[in-house]
């Protein structure tokens, strides 16, 4: 046991000792108050912006997620349980016909993991 500690102190003095010598003339950047401006011939399009529209139904949410007016992706928050999305299919070419139900709609989808 006294070994395999001696071993991790002697391994720790090694890894900070063999941290490379810095210059000393190094200077930390300037902080930005503001972001830089956009370049002059680039606009923010409002359009381009995602709107949410937030909906109370009994004790769930539901957010709808349009960009130019068309629904993207809807997000469900039941009461109980973990919300799930809804996001409209674009370009698979499994196209049926426009009329059936949930043919432009994929199935239910769950975070799993978030970084």
């Amino acid at each position: 046991m006294h070994r395999i500690i001696f071993l991790l102190l002697l391994s720790f003095t090694v890894t900070v000792t063999a941290q490379p010598d810095l210059p000393k003339d190094l200077q930390p950047l300037p902080e930005l108050a503001e972001p830089p401006p956009l370049p002059p011939d680039l606009e923010l399009d409002p359009e381009l912006e995602p709107q949410i529209t937030i909906i109370q139904r009994g004790e769930d949410t539901i957010e709808e997620h349009r960009i130019s007016g068309e629904i993207y992706m809807i997000k469900v928050i039941p009461r109980i349980g973990l919300p799930y999305y809804l996001v409209k299919n674009r370009g698979r070419g499994l196209h049926t016909h426009p009329g059936e139900p949930g043919s432009d709609v994929s199935p239910p989808m769950w975070k799993l993991l978030e970084f």
